[in-house]
């Protein structure tokens, strides 16, 4: 029997591309919406200050990520459009040298003009004109613009745990240790004993207790990296591609990460003051930050507490150590007897479990103990609850190449003296994360959501 396939008539096509354009100014809406919310219940005080030179004030990046959308797509593509301020493409462009020239970046806690006001006033009139040109896509304009925008939402998306971060980096320096008072409460906060004071004994469990294990993988060839034939439409960085066969010795991973009462058994064990567990760098750095527990780790009447976006609170022993920089990690590996893993074993493990798990939209913004991790499978908290810090340097994949014009200094100029972290945190949108993602900061880093999986070599442990 012949079965006739029709064409798609113009209606439908028009339909079809109706719905997709919907789609897509819904997804922009909730990304610019998102941001905003974050901000939600702060003083605009808050929105100001700069904390350190790696950290950003909130009204910065409010601003930048509306830059972004207005450079890279409305003075392009949308006719007749004319800046809102010339000068905000100086105030609020990061590190696009095609662009132009950029305010310094340690210095952007000292721009108290313009205002919040401006900023927010900023990013209403941007969204306008964007809604225009999305409006038109397809219409009068290129599908192409499709990829430029998808850009700027994921960008906007790092900005928003960047903002995360970067005000609870701000609190710290508070001696009032406030809280944000967007986020809900974590239990246990104020009150609640913490982990005690380092006193010779063990605390809590082994590395593998609560059913953790290792996990085996096989020596063999393995595929990486975006695979941009099998899902065209899917979003990804320049940076994950292109896919490619990658070769591995026989490895084992742990099913799930460090938690804070094993990383206090390192911290007991003199872990600090062991130069044998460091690399030389590390070492020097620990000593001239005088780094003695990880980020936010305060001691208080003999126990350890933390900061956290909801204040000040009792450290869970059972949480995954958080705010460590890669450093700390490869020590505490060390001092295991075991390892980090690759980035491309980490990727292959990935490749087992669904991106699922603890991210910004649980609105926690803080790890979860082990206790409620899902035991469906073999390998938890892949994704979510930490970044992962990994053994490999940020290098290009084998025949990468940086797209043209300026947002090729996207990712590609980077790749020099960073570590490559895996698999998100409780401050990453889940539509923003997936197994092929590569983030990247320097070694030293520490007030990112980063922490630890041990892996060792040899597929049987």
């Amino acid at each position: 029997m012949t079965i006739l396939r029709h064409a798609p008539t113009a209606a439908t096509s028009g339909k079809r591309e109706g719905d997709r354009r919907r789609e897509l100014l819904r997804r922009y809406r909730d990304v610019r919406a998102l941001s905003e919310s974050i901000c939600d219940g702060l003083e605009v005080e808050d929105f100001v200050v700069q904390s350190m030179p790696d950290a950003s004030p909130l009204k910065w990046h409010l601003a930048h990520t509306t830059w972004f959308f207005e450079t890279f797509l409305l003075v392009d593509h949308l006719a007749g459009y004319e800046r809102a301020q010339p000068v905000f493409n100086f105030l609020f462009n990061s590190y696009y040298n095609a662009v132009g020239p950029q305010f310094e970046r340690p210095l952007r806690g000292l721009l108290s003009r313009p205002t919040v006001r401006d900023v927010m006033e900023y990013r209403t009139q941007v969204d306008e004109r964007m809604e225009e040109l999305i409006d038109g896509l397809d219409v009068e304009r290129p599908a192409s613009i499709r990829s430029v925008i998808e850009i700027g939402l994921n960008h906007e998306q790092q900005h928003q745990e960047l903002m995360l971060t970067d005000v609870k980096h701000l609190f710290w320096q508070n001696p009032l240790r406030p809280a944000c008072q967007n986020m809900q409460a974590l239990p246990g906060a104020m009150g609640k004993p913490g982990l005690p004071v380092a006193d010779g004994q063990r605390h809590g469990q082994t590395p593998f207790a609560h059913g953790t294990r290792w996990v085996s993988f096989t020596e063999g060839q393995y595929e990486i990296g975006h695979d941009a034939a099998a899902h065209p439409d899917a979003f990804a960085y320049d940076n994950e591609s292109p896919r490619h066969t990658v070769y591995l010795q026989p490895f084992a991973i742990a099913s799930r990460l460090i938690t804070c009462s094993e990383y206090l058994e390192f911290m007991e064990a003199g872990g600090y003051e062991r130069p044998e567990l460091w690399l030389s760098e590390g070492f020097t750095a620990a000593r001239t930050e005088k780094w003695i527990a990880p980020l936010y780790w305060e001691k208080r009447d003999g126990d350890w507490m933390q900061f956290t976006l909801s204040g000040m609170r009792a450290i869970d022993p059972d949480e995954p150590a958080c705010h460590v920089s890669f450093f700390e990690a490869d020590a505490y590996a060390r001092w295991r007897e075991a390892r980090l893993p690759t980035e491309v074993e980490w990727e292959v493990a990935a490749a087992r479990v669904p991106v699922e798990g603890n991210f910004v939209e649980s609105g926690l913004n803080h790890p979860r103990p082990l206790d409620s991790l899902d035991d469906r499978f073999e390998l938890a908290q892949m994704f979510g609850d930490v970044w992962e810090w990994t053994g490999s340097q940020y290098r290009p994949y084998p025949g990468y190449r940086p797209p043209s014009g300026a947002l090729g200094e996207y990712n590609g100029k980077f790749m020099c003296n960073q570590f490559v972290l895996r698999g998100g945190s409780c401050a990453t949108p889940q539509s923003h994360i997936r197994s092929t993602y590569r983030n990247f900061f320097p070694p030293a880093a520490r007030w990112q959501f980063s922490g630890i999986r041990l892996a060792r070599d040899g597929g049987k442990v």
